[in-house]
């Protein structure tokens, strides 16, 4: 195994690296995380959580434009993960019109002021409401990509940090597998 990076060399921590960090659980390891450790992103924040973008927007100085109301409005109803073009689609089905740039250009400017999230994946850019800490789960049947909360064992982070050499200060895990019933 090769050695870490060391701490003035974080550039380096990208996946294009030779090294792993092998962790090994002990016969006695906490049991893994029940389903209440491991929860969905909730449906019955979304008023609430749609109210908070508009502050967040005003907070960092940004117009709530019609255009702008739209494209967070449709993040929030579907609480996934969409494309520009999926929201421009959307909007247009609604009867909504707004151009193709224009919801780009929102969805960017709202991604660089830190009130929505981006996932960079192979087919473009994907966009979700959810900006704090969490991780995500593909589906690799549909593609589908659910957003889970996951709280890692203190254990099992300790490890990580004595084998890197890092702190951790938060955590993201991309999970990909099939629904069980796939796999019968």
């Amino acid at each position: 195994m090769a050695t870490p990076p060391s701490s003035e060399d974080c550039g380096g921590l990208d996946s294009d690296l030779d090294w792993r960090i092998n962790v090994v659980f002990p016969l006695r390891s906490p049991a893994p995380p029940s389903p209440r450790d491991i929860t969905s992103a909730s449906p019955t924040s979304t008023i609430r959580g749609l109210e908070g973008a508009y502050r967040n927007c005003r907070s960092r100085g940004l117009r709530l434009s019609r255009q702008r109301r739209l494209v967070l409005e449709i993040l929030w109803r579907t609480g996934g993960h969409l494309s520009a073009r999926d929201i421009f689609e959307q909007l247009n089905a609604d009867g909504r019109r707004i151009g193709h740039t224009s919801v780009y250009q929102n969805l960017e400017s709202l991604h660089e002021n830190g009130v929505i999230e981006c996932l960079d994946r192979a087919g473009g850019r994907l966009y979700g409401h959810r900006t704090d800490p969490h991780s995500h789960l593909t589906c690799l049947e549909s593609g589908a990509i659910s957003d889970i909360d996951i709280q890692l064992p203190p254990e099992l982070l300790r490890e990580i940090e004595r084998a890197t050499g890092f702190e951790i200060e938060s955590y993201s895990l991309q999970l990909q597998g099939r629904p069980r019933s796939a796999l019968a």
